[in-house]
């Protein structure tokens, strides 16, 4: 073959694929880096970057799927030249919802080194969600980008601050973000004096609630749902129960009071109401104890669904070390509650009209009230999915918040035993609402099992109850 043939044939094909029309070549998804640089190499030249269409097309690469990195950079270098305003508002909104870590890095990179300072919203935003790829947080690309905006050593201030800043009604989900991710980072001591140090708007009740929980209860809510249970008992209508709390609490000595969660609070107030001695009780003898009550009940575990390895994971010496004063007591009052023949009775009625109900699992909340009476609530889920879910309604976290437990049954046939104790998605659903959990399964017509179940994947149970 002649020279000049293969010369012009190997400069042919490194010229690529001819590009008829640009603007949907850029528009399309995928294709290779190589292609889409050419496409905006010629769009400059064709109709510029004051083009309305072309603009949108590179705003729109900065955050769709199945772009290169490449061409991603190329769009935002030539948008932050003519639009700043514009590619402040398009990262604002996008960055907390993206998922494509190995553009999030870059893009964090270059907002630090750029010192984009109006973006601090969005990089706390998107940090405050979890990735489990970056065990640890200061690997984390957009703490990364703060650093780079504003120091190693003001990072918690700077999110204290941001929250305080964001007192609009449709901020509260970003403040909520805010406050799990200083809690996540271990600022709890930094919190509290933040909230005790500042001066806070009469009109922002998010933080005066949250105010009022650390300086009268010791107790900073860890995630949302605790949060919203704080804001629900700051209310007018809860306001005995929240005088009953404060002093219940102040019978705990300031190691104890230093540990408590919300759902510690209804314990500590009934704990007050019937058995002031426990107040002063060590966790460690509480907790032997139970050791001694739980040692020779008969057991049944969940082999399907819970992700267990072995049913060690649901027994009482599995998880004694880390028991709570809080978990001790609800666990004792949990075994005294079995022992009471009327709800035995009322659980086993409310069991066997689960049973028959196959659209979905029954549950509610179980209390101790002033008199000493254990009152259970029920609460039938309004959406119903199916035979092996419960989905607890509003009406039923509204009555939960000062009760003892959620909980719900295995009811699905007499013969359950496979499935006594909680599943995955009972653990998530204790893991995200922080309550103290009971789940009931039918392991014949005359006997249910009882699992107690926390946050932390901390199950313990319970044995069984007859309706004899």
């Amino acid at each position: 073959m002649d020279l000049k043939i293969i010369f012009v044939f190997v400069v042919f094909l490194g010229c690529g694929p001819k590009i008829n029309n640009p603007t949907a070549t850029l528009q399309e998804k995928g294709r290779p880096a190589s292609v889409h640089l050419q496409a905006m190499d010629l769009l400059d030249e064709q109709v510029g970057l004051d083009d309305a269409q072309y603009r949108d097309t590179l705003h729109r690469m900065l955050w769709a799927r199945a772009y290169t990195i490449d061409a991603r950079e190329a769009a935002l270098k030539r948008l932050w030249k003519i639009d700043r305003e514009g590619v402040i508002k398009t990262i604002r909104q996008r960055l907390p919802r993206m998922d494509n870590w190995s553009w999030i890095e870059p893009l964090c990179k270059w907002i630090g080194e750029e010192r984009v300072v109006e973006l601090d919203e969005a990089l706390i935003s998107s940090w405050a969600q979890q990735e489990i790829r970056y065990q640890n947080e200061e690997d984390r690309p957009e703490r990364k980008a703060m650093v780079a905006l504003y120091g190693e050593d003001s990072l918690t201030d700077i999110i204290f601050h941001s929250l305080l800043a964001s007192n609009k009604s449709w901020e509260q989900g970003y403040r909520i973000r805010c406050w799990e991710l200083l809690l996540r980072l271990g600022a709890r001591d930094r919190l509290t004096a933040l909230l005790t140090e500042t001066t806070i708007p009469e009109n922002d009740l998010f933080l005066r609630d949250l105010q009022r929980a650390s300086s009268e209860l010791g107790i900073l809510p860890q995630n949302k749902e605790e949060v919203l249970w704080i804001r629900e008992l700051c209310k007018p209508q809860y306001s005995n129960f929240w005088a009953e709390a404060v002093e219940a609490l102040g019978l705990l000595d300031v190691n104890r009071r230093a540990s408590l969660e919300m759902r510690d609070v209804p314990i500590a107030v009934t704990v007050a109401r019937h058995w002031p001695e426990l107040a002063t009780t060590s966790t460690s003898s509480l907790v032997h104890l139970l050791e001694t009550k739980l040692k020779d009940r008969q057991h049944y575990f969940e082999y399907e669904g819970g992700g267990n390895v072995s049913t060690l994971s649901e027994l009482f010496k599995t998880h004694k070390q880390e028991l709570t004063w809080g978990d001790a007591i609800a666990i004792q009052v949990a075994l005294a509650a079995m022992e009471v023949p009327e709800v035995r009775a009322h659980f086993f009625d409310y069991a066997n009209r689960d049973r028959l109900d196959s659209s979905t699992e029954f549950g509610g909340v179980v209390e101790l009230d002033e008199t000493g009476r254990y009152v259970i609530q029920e609460f039938e889920p309004q959406i119903r999915n199916h035979d092996r879910r419960f989905d607890a309604p509003q009406k039923m976290f509204d009555a939960a918040y000062t009760s003892l437990f959620h909980f719900h049954f295995h009811a699905q046939k007499y013969r359950n035993g496979n499935h006594a104790g909680p599943g995955m998605g009972d653990k998530n659903y204790a893991d995200n609402t922080r309550a103290n959990c009971l789940v009931l399964t039918f392991v014949n017509e005359a006997t249910m099992n009882v699992d107690y179940y926390r946050h932390g994947h901390v199950v313990v149970d319970l044995g069984t109850m007859t309706i004899n």
